[in-house]
């Protein structure tokens, strides 16, 4: 039995649907999962990795600014049809997962003319275009934030079900702070920062901790700090006996299990796994993401409790420092956002997805 996986271009778009067909594998290994992606997006570098079967589509974005080219975007999706035509051929799917992306645009529309059934997992506080314009055909729609609820038109109310992000849940016996914080050779009694802006890292956040630890760090305060691959050697030499300086954070469990608090992005993934790890978080959203949606996220979890907005546009050293400072020192507001963090966990999403999709199956 095969379920298309239709969704990629970016990691919030391909990891949640690596993860689901993970879990549904765990649960009925007789369903071959099958990925649906595209050439341009990161697809190409991560699911040969995966051994699962797949299909790259040369498919393009909307073009808002150089509209003369979006003869391209017709001439990919047209193609992509034939494409997706063919494979359905060869063995039609019992299921279409849609995690967004061009390649779920081009997949579910073609599942919804042909009658094939589907279902949806949405990413953000605010869902995707995708996300909006197939959801009155989806069987169910997993939705990462209850939020987005309120702008999903539904076959009824009960398909839209609150999963959380299928992410990689902690372990069972998740690492004791302790020997966590052996591990970075940090002192017992660490305060540790866990600062990090997605695989490629973020400018603005790594500049403003680069002043911030110019400037001085408060005492006992520790960073593990995630520059990312390409901005690594700008800030190497950073590293001292109280900032760990790494290029990427993989595995990341023993950073999660010594950290205190974070800052971050706030893409869902990233939210998702600090919520599941109950880490009280500073969210710095990537203020040209589309549709400003990490904003959406953000206030949604500064609103549950769960987590601090800084905007990007008033990061500075001088608002980081004062905001990290602020509260770690107040053991009220880090309980508070701890067990505000812990309610909105869903470290199990992805395998509460993959029991619905055998029970519609």
């Amino acid at each position: 039995m095969r379920i298309l996986f239709a969704g990629g271009g970016t990691g919030g778009h391909l990891y949640p649907g690596i993860a689901i067909a993970r879990a549904v594998q765990r649960l009925r290994p007789d369903i071959k999962p099958f990925f649906i992606g595209a050439r341009r997006g990161i697809e190409p570098d991560v699911l040969p990795g995966t051994g699962y079967p797949h299909l790259l589509l040369d498919l393009h974005p909307l073009y808002r600014r150089d509209v003369w080219n979006n003869w391209r975007t017709a001439v990919g999706m047209i193609t992509a049809w034939g494409a997706i035509g063919r494979l359905m051929k060869e063995e039609r799917p019992a299921l279409v997962v849609g995690t967004g992306g061009y390649a779920a645009v081009a997949t579910l529309a073609y599942a919804v003319a042909h009658a094939i059934p589907m279902v949806e997992q949405t990413g953000d506080a605010l869902p995707s275009l995708t996300a909006r314009l197939f959801s009155r055909w989806a069987r169910e729609v997993y939705l990462s934030f209850p939020e987005s609820a309120l702008h999903l038109r539904a076959r009824s109310p009960d398909a839209l079900v609150d999963t959380g992000a299928p992410i990689e849940p902690p372990p069972h016996s998740r690492p004791e702070r302790a020997a966590a914080l052996q591990a970075w050779r940090l002192p017992p009694d660490a305060q540790v920062v866990l600062v990090y802006g997605g695989s490629q890292g973020s400018a603005a956040i790594n500049n403003a901790v680069r002043a911030w630890v110019q400037g001085g760090l408060p005492n006992r305060v520790h960073l593990i700090w995630g520059t990312g691959r390409k901005t690594f050697d700008q800030y190497s030499s950073i590293e001292s006996d109280r900032v760990c300086v790494r290029a990427y954070l993989s595995p990341i469990a023993d950073a999660y299990a010594a950290s205190d608090l974070a800052v971050t992005r706030a893409g869902t993934s990233t939210v998702a796994e600090l919520m599941a790890w109950n880490i009280p978080s500073v969210l710095v959203p990537l203020p040209t993401a589309a549709a400003d949606h990490q904003t959406l996220n953000a206030v949604a979890l500064e609103q549950a409790g769960a987590a601090i907005h800084l905007p990007q546009a008033k990061l500075s050293a001088t608002t980081l420092s004062a905001t990290v400072n602020a509260t770690l020192s107040d053991a009220a507001r880090m309980d508070g956002l701890k067990r505000a963090a812990a309610r909105r966990a869903r470290p199990n999403a992805a395998a509460e997805i993959a029991r619905r999709i055998v029970a519609l199956l």
